[in-house]
C-alpha cells in the first residue's frame, strides 16, 4: 500500500454502510473597535482532510479471501514499514484510498487509527469475519507552483546502493529521466552527488512526486 511500490491491497467485498470525511478550515479572530458586530476573520489554512470508514470482510462464501491475512495488512498501517528503518524518516506505509468514481474520498494519506472486530470463528479458531475501522489523514499536498522539498515525499521505496550506481543512473532506471537526480539527493540529504558509498540505503521519491 506504500506509494513508490504496492505492499498489497485490500478489496472491499461490500459497500460501506457510512463513510465520513472531514474537512477543516483555520481561521483566526481579531477583534477590532471599528466593528460593532463581529470581529475581522483571517483565514489560517486548510487542514487535511480526514476519514472513517468501517471495511467489511467475510470469508464463509466459496472462494472469498482468507479475512486473517487482509486484517493484518490493515493492521500493519499503523507500524513502521520495514525497509524505510534504514532511511533518515523511518514511516508507516501510505495508502491510497479508491472507490470507483467517488473522486471526494480517493486521497493519499496515511492510517492514524485501525481497529479490528472478529466476529465469527472456525472451529480452528481461525477468523471468518471482521469488520475493520479505519481512520484516514490526508497526505499534505503541496499549493500549485511550489516547488516539491523532501518534507512531502509520497514513496517508501528504497535501494541499496553497488558498485558503480550514480544518482543520474539511478534517475534514468526509476524514471526514464537523469536530469531529476537532484530529487533523489535533496530526498537524502546528499551533499556531494559522486559519493556514493556501496551499501547506502536511498529513499527513491513515487514518480507523482519527481513529475510533479
Amino acid at each position: 500500500m506504500a506509494l513508490g511500490g504496492e505492499i498489497g491491497t485490500v478489496d472491499f467485498q461490500f459497500n460501506p454502510n457510512e463513510l465520513t470525511v472531514t474537512r477543516r478550515a483555520q481561521w483566526s479572530l481579531d477583534h477590532a473597535v471599528a466593528f460593532n458586530r463581529g470581529v475581522l476573520a483571517n483565514f489560517k489554512g486548510a487542514d487535511p482532510a480526514s476519514m472513517q470508514v468501517d471495511v467489511f470482510l467475510d470469508c464463509t462464501a466459496p472462494g472469498s479471501k482468507p479475512v486473517q491475512p487482509q486484517v493484518e495488512l490493515l493492521l500493519s498501517c499503523c507500524e513502521v514499514y520495514p525497509p524505510s528503518i534504514f532511511t533518515k524518516r523511518p514511516s508507516p506505509p501510505w495508502v491510497r484510498m479508491s472507490w470507483g468514481s467517488f473522486s471526494t474520498v480517493q486521497f493519499i494519506a496515511y492510517v492514524t487509527e485501525a481497529a479490528a472486530k472478529h466476529t465469527l470463528f472456525s472451529p480452528a479458531g481461525e477468523p471468518l469475519r471482521a469488520t475493520v475501522t479505519l481512520s484516514l489523514t490526508e497526505i499534505a499536498v503541496l499549493t500549485a507552483g511550489q516547488n516539491p522539498t523532501s518534507g512531502a515525499l509520497t514513496a517508501r521505496r528504497v535501494h541499496r546502493v553497488v558498485a558503480g550506481d550514480t544518482l543520474q543512473s539511478l534517475a534514468w532506471r526509476e524514471y526514464g529521466d537523469a536530469t531529476v537526480w537532484r530529487v533523489i539527493a535533496e530526498a537524502n540529504e546528499i551533499d556531494d552527488p559522486m559519493e556514493l558509498e556501496p551499501g547506502t540505503e536511498l529513499l527513491l521519491p513515487a514518480s507523482e512526486e519527481i513529475h510533479r
